[in-house]
């Protein structure tokens, strides 16, 4: 921030802005006291942040009326969230109070206020802290824990933080890179998934585009090139492909509204990298939204009507029945309701279909907001419990004092990002479960007693072993033996924290003999790589493990349930101290690749295999030596970066010329005679690159595999991958993770 005195200019753009929040407001508002305080609380704010300019030079204020604009418009809060929006950088940033706030807006709005400056200022706070506290506490977990804990509260502090999280991702460009990447990196671990879960999907959808944007420019600005080419040149086809799904709607009484779509950057680019497909070969790439009003004159339910709209519009044009995705039915754990389909136009495009009631629509949009304001008006559906089945599971996990707050972090974001599955019981019980869970964690949901002395199932009225994963649908039976206790090895399957901590309670009354077995086990590893396990560096890797201490770090050593090999934030290759000199401060800013940089060395990711070129983003090991480089989309890095800012290391490659980094290039097309020998030829031969690994295999004349290779950089690369792309046969060829 800075101040300077505002111009008539500025003070004429802040009129403008406030005008248009006044106006979205004034249809959210009952009565006109409602007006009243969010006027009290704007010129409030106004004289509060009077002269003060974000980075971007503009007059601060324009930050929390943008804030409220989403607070109203894309989450559908009323005045008392709006006003709060509008005041949440107040009592952080000036001299004034939560006390005064509460003079002038009520209790209410001061609370939201001080729930959204207790979030701020533990985010403030973690970069002020000396680098043994960062370690120790993890206050970027401490942190996300405060914002999750502000749920036991109010919901609407963390649907404001999500406001603001988002304005802030809008406005990321002014910020420095190494900032840029830890906000990115929080808001896709935590944040994306915690905007999805909330059923605020517009939020979501523009947060991830944003960190697409920003982690894989070249990518983004290739795909959203490709979206406007495409949809130029459909068009008139997707208009053409709606005109008789219209007509035979309004024929049949409905009334609606027909929206059309194309999928978002970052689900194409997430698309391409999870199918390994490319742009081209993305399936129902376009979508139309079918809304309507449900008709009160017909005894139809309103998923009748859905179930009619879908009979009416399959009659038109074919659809493929693998892709009905009815969650009119089954609704999805965040309230969201919809009947899917996908169709084929009449020139062989390919069509998702989206049919929702006007309600549906607004849920989907606006999420938690709408779904309450639905019950306030009386609407009462078979699925409205499940947000608050969640919210208080939620706070159940939150208020556990036995917690590390990483531990919190990770339990919280697999929650968000879990898909749940509707299993029964022999007596025809429904349950719900995480997806990918064995019948033991099935067992462990039931009750403790039951997974501590199960011995085996029957799943479907087949036998199976405990570690059997459990389908969407299954009918699951536990047998049990009085004289079962729980094993080790279990640990090794099970998928649900529930079950895991059940398991290792057990044997927590080993605990000593396990943490003496561990610390052996690990200090015994350490010494073959020359390096003394202090207790120093056992600390900061337990808590890069989101460990409390070394000691729960080596329990779980000592029950198997961490290996060597599996710890995170750890390098072990030798680094060499400059000779005659001792290392020096290590500019986070400006860490070269490619040179020793004042004794500090790098790595390159395994999980990751950046290349020079990438964009990329690197991390200092706990052994205090070592930068570990990740590309800025890899999963791992996210995890890091969104629990250890402080570790975050901004890499430029350079002097990369004499070295090779080893890649995947995933190939498919129609085989023939020779083709491989001519692959591996062109890419030993002609563009003098040196094969790792080759494993191609064919099937009835289509031919699929990888290659491993070694290339200088990502310019080297794309040279190679075009030019694959142009012999005979060869339909797709593209990088892929390894």
């Amino acid at each position: 921030m800075s101040f300077s005195e505002f111009t008539a200019k500025d003070y004429e753009v802040i009129a403008r802005e406030y005008a248009e929040l006044k106006e979205m407001a004034r249809k959210r508002c009952a009565r006109a006291s409602e007006l009243d305080i969010i006027q009290k609380a704007f010129d409030f704010a106004n004289e509060a942040h009077k002269n003060v300019r974000r980075r971007s030079g503009e007059p601060y204020i324009l930050h929390p009326i943008a804030v409220a604009k989403i607070v109203v418009g894309d989450i559908g809060l009323g005045y008392k969230s709006i006003s709060a929006a509008l005041l949440h950088d107040v009592v952080e940033d000036t001299e004034y109070t939560v006390a005064d706030i509460q003079r002038l807006c009520g209790k209410k709005i001061a609370s939201l206020v001080d729930g959204l400056t207790k979030i701020k200022t533990v985010l403030d706070n973690q970069d002020k802290n000396s680098e043994a506290e960062q370690y120790t506490q993890s206050l970027q977990a401490e942190n996300f824990k405060r914002i999750l804990l502000t749920l036991n509260d109010d919901v609407r502090v963390v649907l404001i933080k999500l406001a603001d999280r988002l304005h802030n991702c809008r406005t990321i460009e002014f910020m420095p890179e190494y900032k840029r990447d830890k906000i990115l990196s929080e808001t896709m671990f935590i944040f994306i998934p915690l905007a999805h879960r909330l059923g605020l999907y517009e939020v979501k959808s523009e947060m991830e585009n944003i960190w697409l944007r920003y982690k894989e420019p070249e990518a983004y600005d290739d795909i959203a090139a490709r979206i406007n080419r495409t949809m130029s040149d459909r068009a008139r086809e997707i208009d053409d492909f709606i005109r008789p799904i219209e007509a035979a709607l309004l024929d049949k009484g409905f009334n609606l509204q027909v929206k059309k779509r194309v999928k978002t950057p970052y689900s194409i680019w997430r698309k391409m990298q999870t199918k390994n497909v490319p742009f081209e070969q993305v399936y129902d790439l376009y979508a139309i939204r079918i809304i309507f009003t449900p008709s009160k004159e017909t005894k139809e339910t309103e998923r009748d009507q859905c179930y009619h709209i879908f009979s009416i519009i399959t009659g038109l044009y074919s659809y493929k029945s693998d892709r009905v995705r009815d969650w009119v039915k089954h609704p999805k754990s965040n309230g969201y309701e919809a009947l899917h389909c996908t169709l084929q136009s009449r020139n062989g495009m390919w069509v998702e279909v989206q049919i929702r009631s006007r309600r549906m629509d607004d849920i989907a949009e606006k999420g938690i907001a709408a779904h309450w304001a639905y019950k306030r008006e009386g609407y009462v559906g078979e699925n409205d419990s499940e947000m608050d089945k969640w919210l208080a599971k939620i706070k159940e996990i939150l208020v556990s004092d036995d917690i590390n707050a990483l531990e919190l972090l990770d339990i919280i974001h697999n929650d968000l990002t879990n898909t749940e599955i509707t299993v029964f019981t022999p007596k025809g019980e429904q349950k719900s479960i995480q997806k990918g869970a064995s019948v033991l964690d099935f067992a462990y949901q039931i009750h403790t007693e039951i997974g501590a002395q199960a011995i085996a199932a029957k799943v479907n009225m087949r036998l199976v072993p405990l570690s059997a994963i459990v389908r969407s649908g299954d009918m699951v039976e536990i047998i049990t033996a009085e004289d079962s206790h729980p094993k080790l090895e279990w640990l090794s399957f099970l998928q649900t924290r529930h079950a895991k901590n059940k398991v290792m309670d057990y044997f927590r009354n080993d605990y000593d003999n396990l943490v003496v077995k561990g610390r052996k086990e690990l200090t015994d590893r350490f010494e073959q790589h020359n390096v003394e396990l202090t207790p120093r560096l056992a600390s900061r890797i337990a808590s890069a493990n989101g460990l409390n201490n070394a000691d729960e770090l080596f329990f779980r050593c000592g029950l198997g349930l961490i290996t060597f090999d599996s710890l995170s934030g750890l390098s072990l290759e030798p680094v060499a101290e400059p000779d005659g000199e001792k290392k020096g401060k290590l500019d986070r800013n400006a860490f070269e690749i490619g040179s020793q940089t004042d004794g500090y060395k790098y790595v390159i990711a395994n999980c990751c295999h950046p290349i020079a070129g990438d964009p990329v983003i690197g991390f200092l090991d706990p052994d205090g030596k070592t930068v570990t480089v990740h590309k800025k989309a890899c999963a791992v890095a996210e995890n890091l970066a969104s629990k250890h800012g402080d570790w975050i290391v901004m890499p430029h490659w350079n002097n990369t010329r004499s070295q090779s980094f080893l890649v995947r290039i995933s190939l498919k097309g129609l085989d023939r005679m020779g083709l491989v020998n001519e692959i591996t030829r062109y890419i030993s031969h002609v563009m003098v690159v040196n094969i790792k690994k080759l494993s191609i295999g064919s099937d009835q004349g289509i031919f699929e595999g990888y290659i491993d290779l070694y290339v200088h950089d990502r310019e080297v690369l794309e040279e190679l991958i075009k030019r694959l792309r142009s012999i005979k046969g060869i339909q797709s060829v593209q990088r892929t993770e390894m």
